[in-house]
């Protein structure tokens, strides 16, 4: 090897250390930013309703996580508001940091109990959910206005051992009565995985309402067939929403058909001072 050959030789050494060591740089500052990012960011925190499960979030949550926030859905278990709640606020307990809850339909019945004067929670997003009073149900408020179509698209309950009743949709009926605005084979796939809510859970009573000291957002569709848009906008004018979105067209499942919109109210009550 002559001597011209070696001193290229230790160039190109050189080069490749340095673009290594900038290729390790720029990751490990990439890896920095984004961890102070979600630093700064609230974590949002999903429950799913009846009839649904944690995945109806999932292009929700897909825009979100892109923006860097930390995101947690929770598997709500659709057996009774109080004890749904106590479940939620236990997981809520385990999260450091300013919290942002976002509920669907019967899931608002859930995280309106589920605050506790958890301090953390910094505000809520009602998607499509019931904003119940105290003492009110998911029943009677669902009937409080014309317009609801979900009693004869059920089922007929399963009956468990404790005597309890578990209640679904009729698969034949879910597309048209639950997601009328989601494509077909979407709509099946839901019907398939949808969970079970137990029938005494909409006639159970809700507790003190935190909504009355937590400010609330609201987004819902005009063409929910579960929880008219009547109720809806009751219910949001009676939380004082600071801001609510009515999306035309949209059917219960809002945040499947309409997950921008969605995300969108999330980051306004996400950044709200």
């Amino acid at each position: 090897m002559n001597m011209l050959t070696f001193r290229n030789g230790i160039r190109l050494l050189l080069i490749v250390i340095l673009f290594l060591g900038t290729i390790t740089i720029t990751s490990l500052g990439a890896i920095m930013n984004t961890a102070s990012a979600q630093a700064n960011k609230p974590t949002i925190v999903f429950v799913h309703g009846a009839f649904a499960e944690s995945s109806s979030w999932n292009g929700v949550l897909t825009k979100l996580i892109t923006k860097g926030y930390p995101t947690v859905a929770v598997a709500n278990p659709l057996r009774g508001v109080k004890s749904d709640a106590d479940y939620v606020a236990s997981v809520l307990k385990d999260i450091n940091g300013p919290i942002v809850l976002v509920a669907h339909s019967y899931g608002g019945s859930v995280t309106t109990n589920a605050v506790n004067g958890n301090n953390n929670v910094k505000a809520l997003v009602y998607v499509a959910g019931f904003a119940p009073e105290e003492g009110e149900t998911a029943a009677e408020l669902s009937g409080r206005y014309p317009g609801s179509t979900l009693t004869p698209t059920l089922a007929p309950p399963v009956v468990l051992p404790d005597g309890g009743k578990d209640l679904y949709i009729q698969q034949s009926k879910f597309h048209a009565q639950f997601a009328a605005d989601v494509p077909a084979n979407d709509a099946q796939l839901m019907a398939s995985t949808q969970r079970p809510i137990m029938e005494a859970a909409f006639n159970e009573a809700s507790g003190t309402p935190a909504w009355k000291s937590t400010p609330s957002w609201f987004i819902y569709g005009d063409r929910d067939l579960n929880i008219p848009a009547a109720v809806h906008s009751f219910m949001a004018n009676r939380a004082s929403s600071k801001k609510t979105i009515i999306v035309n067209g949209a059917s219960h499942v809002v945040m499947v058909s309409h997950p921008d919109a969605v995300a969108e109210i999330i980051e306004h009550a996400a950044t709200a001072q």
